[in-house]
């Protein structure tokens, strides 16, 4: 085995994650080879030793569609039965459902002690990445790391001649039952819920088919207008993935196109989602954001929703004085957001949901787990009682007050060493904006520098992995945005490392 060295395991962690090349390209070579993700394998099961102080048992293992996934859930699977674990091997299967396995028994009353999902989430189809978690959750940054280290240090090879192990099993059958179960409890209308409904998914060709044909297709749902629903690790129709405006557009279609109640797009492996109500309008973002507080505060009055640092002025007076909540507008990255109404509701301060406006969406009430299909089911349990009544899921979010415009300019640091100096730049922004007329700081910011002006805002921040300074503003009125954005483009002008060529393509 080629000796690596611990910079070359590190490298691969990505914020929560591990990820890398996975396929051989014209430009990149594969990062995650057998020889790494056996090793990496083994030293989790080292770490878990040292963190739980005892040995792993039961551990699943399940995949996304990308082409890669056969290939290391071997390499991975042989690396677990080496340490002594006993594997079972679910295939193609969601991440949310792989921390499932963890707390719903299975197999005639199995708990998983821990499961790995194999996906690089709505990255292209030559990378891919593993994806831990025990009954406590996902791991944090700090435990990959040290993972990562341990790694570079274990010393078993891959034993080619030994037959692969691992019992498989469709826990996916298991975690659409549970889904379904819910459809029922909640909607109270018996075994066919959803009978007169037309609810469409655009799955990507990712790994969220299962959810039109195991979830709503059983409870009476017309789901013949869903598309890419099948497996694709090459992702020939578009990128799944909810942000993605070829994306939204292809969902958005697919409602108008089919006459649909509701339409939902999931990513590749179903940790986010977002959906299109039946007049083709997509509910993404800071609509995602809103109709997903009205689900949590219904039962949770005054309750706290933490999201990330992007959200409109608009959606917190529509959280705090249209549903009576509070929001806690902390900083971008979904495990930042979840840690932070995790760490709330253990100083007794009630918060039922974290939510990024990405589409990464975690309720208090299941475990705190981003998990698209269970969203959209709290969605689908909504749409089937509105149904009843006559209305429609817009009108929920009716008073959400919107942006006029709302730009992004990116501007990369060209600097390896680029932390430090985002960072001069962001104080030096604030310096800026407490000696101008008609900006004003905002008090509450946890992420960068944020800024009010007439009708608007504009926020700066330093990228969580990446030497990216994102620069998002948003105004009422049409036309201020591109006035402010030329003034902050001469005043980024001083700074000799920063790329200011996005302006360009706004201005």
């Amino acid at each position: 085995m080629q000796m690596l060295t611990e910079d070359n395991f590190v490298k691969l962690k990505s914020g929560t994650d591990i990820r890398g090349v996975a396929i051989d390209t014209d430009i990149e070579k594969t990062e995650l080879t057998d020889d790494v993700v056996y090793n990496i394998c083994v030293a989790f099961c080292e770490w878990y030793y040292k963190k739980f102080e005892k040995k792993l048992g039961v551990i699943t293992i399940g995949h996304d569609s990308r082409i890669s996934a056969n290939r290391i859930s071997d390499s991975a699977k042989a690396a677990f039965a080496t340490s002594g674990c006993r594997v079972y091997d679910f295939g193609l299967a969601s991440t949310p459902a792989m921390f499932m396995s963890t707390v719903l028994a299975f197999d005639n009353g199995v708990k998983a002690d821990a499961s790995l999902e194999i996906t690089a989430s709505h990255h292209p189809y030559q990378r891919n990445g593993l994806k831990f978690f025990t009954p406590t959750g996902g791991l944090e940054g700090k435990d990959v790391k040290e993972i990562l280290k341990l790694a570079a240090n274990v010393k078993k090879i891959i034993d080619k001649a030994v037959e692969i192990p691992g019992k498989p099993y469709s826990f996916m059958e298991d975690y659409s039952k549970h889904l379904r179960n819910i459809i029922i409890s909640e909607t109270n209308s018996g075994d066919k819920p959803l009978s007169g409904l037309k609810i469409s998914v655009d799955a990507g060709n990712g790994a969220g088919g299962f959810y039109a044909k195991k979830v709503l297709a059983p409870l009476g749902a017309d789901i013949s207008g869903s598309q890419f629903l099948e497996p694709d690790g090459m992702f020939p129709n578009h990128i799944p993935n909810p942000e993605n405006k070829d994306a939204i557009k292809a969902a958005c279609d697919m409602v108008i196109n089919s006459k649909s109640d509701l339409g939902l797009i999931f990513d590749t492996d179903v940790d986010r989602v977002a959906c299109v109500s039946s007049d083709g309008k997509e509910i993404n973002r800071n609509r995602l954001v809103a109709l997903a507080s009205v689900i949590a505060l219904e039962n949770n009055p005054g309750g706290v929703i933490a999201t990330d640092s992007l959200t409109s002025d608009g959606l917190r007076d529509f959280i705090e004085k249209t549903l009576g909540g509070k929001q806690l507008r902390f900083k971008r990255g979904y495990k930042n957001v979840i840690d932070k109404s995790v760490e709330l509701n253990s100083n007794a301060v009630n918060s039922p949901l974290a939510i990024e406006t990405s589409g990464h969406a975690a309720l208090k009430e299941n475990y705190f787990l981003d998990d698209g299909a269970y969203l959209a089911t709290k969605i689908v349990c909504l749409l089937a009682k509105l149904k009843k009544q006559g209305r429609d899921i817009n009108e929920l979010i009716a008073d959400l007050k919107e942006p006029a415009e709302s730009l992004e300019v990116r501007m990369p640091i060209m600097l390896d060493d680029f932390r430090d100096y985002g960072e001069k730049v962001i104080a030096e922004l604030t310096e800026y904006a407490n000696c101008r007329d008609g900006f004003e700081l905002e008090k509450e910011n946890y992420e960068g520098v944020r800024i009010n002006f007439d009708g608007g805002w504009f926020l700066l921040r330093l990228s969580v992995h990446d030497p990216i300074l994102p620069l998002n503003i948003e105004n009422d009125n049409y036309g201020i945005c591109k006035k402010v954005l030329f003034e902050l483009k001469n005043f980024f002008s001083r700074f000799d490392k920063l790329d200011l060529s996005g302006f360009d393509k706004v201005l």
